[in-house]
């Protein structure tokens, strides 16, 4: 099968490259062609997943289809961004239908849920990685940045964080597992759900926000440091969810949730103020902290007294 017989036959069949809403032409030009409305700025991000880094290989290549985007997707919520579509650049060592077919299926179930429209990408013989490039929109000026945290905010997220890291062992096959809670913390790692809804809803009201990729105090530091501020964690109040306390252990869970990375939930500052109108939205917010002057991220006990830091969190260049 030849690269644009295999482009059109998976992907460009697939009911998420059909154009429409944002989406004036998707795939079948030399570019796609996107109307942004006016007063409105385009939201661009780009992601590279490789096997053996990324994802284990082999794995359900629909799962994989699955996680690709919505991993992708995560970084459009935390800008707060309405979504509108992506392109995917795709490497494999050989074209394989039934695997082809599945990661389609994988990539067009999540494209369905977060309303994103797949309208160009190329593919290439090599090692198996994909890139994909999201494309969101959001009212000018009204983006969320990690920058603009200030001293007397608090710190929050938007649910669980860990169940993705202790998932971890059972995707590379170190553990064997049937149970509820098993089958949860999978869940999590290979569908993580982009919480754009949040994303949409902070606007206006959160004064700096990320999406949780790299672990919770890898990535509050990203915060900290592009706001000139401090951010403190009160270890007792970052939210675990049972299924992991279960399966993992409190201690264990609680190193999960602190820096073990892939929750793709939202961490955000914010203003005392919007946090009771926010809460009866019914919107999942967790307060865990607070931003002081300072530097950096500290990690409080029960007591208000600094808890060393080990690890914050993943970093590809780090032994």
């Amino acid at each position: 099968m030849g690269e644009f017989e295999l482009i059109r036959h998976y992907f460009a069949a697939a009911a998420c490259a059909r154009a429409g809403g944002d989406v004036v032409l998707g795939i079948g030009d030399d570019c796609a062609l996107l109307a942004v409305p006016a007063g409105e700025q385009l939201v661009i991000s780009t992601d590279t997943l490789v096997a053996g880094v990324h994802f284990p290989d082999p794995c359900d290549p629909c799962l994989l289809g699955q996680r690709a985007l919505a991993v992708s997707t995560s970084d459009l919520a935390a800008m707060g961004a309405t979504p509108i579509g992506f392109t995917l650049a795709l490497s494999l060592p050989l074209a394989e239908p039934g695997w082809l077919e599945a990661f389609a299926r994988g990539l067009d179930i999540m494209a369905a849920a977060c309303d994103m429209r797949l309208i160009g990408g190329d593919t290439t013989r090599g090692p198996l990685s994909m890139t994909l490039t999201v494309f969101g929109r959001v009212p000018a000026g009204q983006a969320l940045l990690r920058s603009g945290a200030r001293v007397g905010d608090l710190l929050c997220v938007g649910g669980t964080v860990g169940d993705a890291a202790g998932a971890l062992p059972l995707v590379l096959g170190e553990r064997e597992g049937a149970s509820a809670e098993a089958s949860a913390l999978l869940d999590r790692y290979w569908s993580p759900q982009p919480q754009l809804a949040l994303g949409q809803a902070l606007r206006g009201k959160a004064t700096a926000a990320l999406d949780i990729s790299d672990g919770l105090l890898a990535d509050c530091g990203h915060i900290a440091a592009a706001s000139s501020v401090r951010l403190a964690i009160e270890q007792a109040r970052v939210p675990l969810s049972d299924a992991l306390v279960r399966w993992a252990g409190r201690e264990r869970a609680l190193q999960c949730g602190l820096a073990g990375g892939d929750d793709y939930v939202l961490a955000f500052a914010l203003p005392r103020e919007e946090l009771p109108g926010l809460l009866a939205d019914g919107w999942p917010i967790r307060v865990i902290g607070r931003i002081e002057a300072g530097e950096g991220v500290r990690l409080l006990d029960a007591d208000g007294k600094d808890v060393p830091i080990d690890r914050q969190g993943y970093n590809h260049f780090n032994a």
